[in-house]
């Protein structure tokens, strides 16, 4: 079977989120072949599909795993899913995955790019629980609940050079949402290319910090759109690799568009 690994929400190798992919002959196999098989490639998430019977609502079946946990939601390694789809020509056109998110659809663009169609997240504001500014490293400004899906506390900070300075309690953030922490500011310089900067803490799902979080964007478009009174936007996951995500939000739907490339394949003898 061929694994390939992917870099996404990049243009180049060894930057973005690298996530595995596996396509498959058939249906799902045993969870716990899968787990391990994620636990094996060990980077934040590896995806599985397979596809699907002609003329139903999607063309493809698609899980993902990081190394400890599945996940119910998964913005880069659905686009490193599309790329492989793509460019071994297993698919062509848009895509769509039977998801536990719901049907979710990947557009390849003439340009090389891939938009992800996701559900938006229903962000809930809350207080900033006591606590959170220690194990973060930086007080936020507000704090906000990001629904189901996404399963993160989302929290504003005072601008982007706290965020990029973060140096947090992993263990300890990991008591304040389902998943982790999404830490977000404007950008400091609005000529620099991008709207707004994150960084994503993912400490229950086995991720200590997660280089470029498509998922994280469908919390952030919503809550930059707002704020900055525009509904198309370009984020800077600042993490050590970094990525861009770019971003357009349509009710409830957000649109994420980045790059991927493959940087590894080969076979997978298990």
């Amino acid at each position: 079977m061929r694994i390939h690994i992917v870099d996404a929400f990049t243009d180049r190798p060894f930057a973005g989120n690298p996530a595995g992919v596996l396509l498959l002959d058939d249906a799902f196999p045993g969870d716990d072949w899968m787990q391990n098989v994620a636990m094996e490639v060990n980077h934040a998430e590896t995806a599985f599909a397979h596809r699907l019977p002609a003329g139903g609502e999607a063309d493809w079946a698609l899980r993902w795993f990081t190394p400890v946990a599945e996940v119910a939601m998964c913005g880069h390694a659905t686009l490193a899913t599309a790329h492989v789809l793509r460019t071994t020509g297993a698919h062509r056109g848009p895509a769509r995955f039977a998801t536990r998110s719901g049907v979710l659809v990947a557009t390849p663009g003439a340009d090389g790019s891939i938009t992800l169609d996701f559900p938006t997240a229903p962000l809930t504001p809350q207080e900033v629980p006591a606590g959170v500014g220690e194990a973060l490293g930086a007080q936020p400004a507000a704090a906000f609940d990001t629904g189901p899906n996404v399963g993160d506390l989302l929290v504003e900070l005072a601008d982007e050079q706290t965020v990029l300075g973060l140096s947090p309690d992993h263990r300890a953030l990991g008591t304040y949402s389902s998943r982790g922490i999404i830490a977000t500011a404007r950008a400091d310089d609005p000529s620099g290319g991008y709207d707004f900067v994150s960084r994503c803490f993912f400490p229950n799902v086995g991720i200590d910090e997660d280089p470029v979080t498509g998922s994280a964007h469908t919390a952030l478009a919503p809550h930059w759109s707002a704020r900055l009174g525009r509904d198309d936007l370009i984020g800077l996951q600042a993490s050590r690799r970094s990525g861009l995500v770019h971003t357009a939000l349509r009710g409830e739907r957000t649109l994420l568009t980045g790059r991927a490339l493959t940087v590894i394949e080969g076979e997978l003898h298990a």
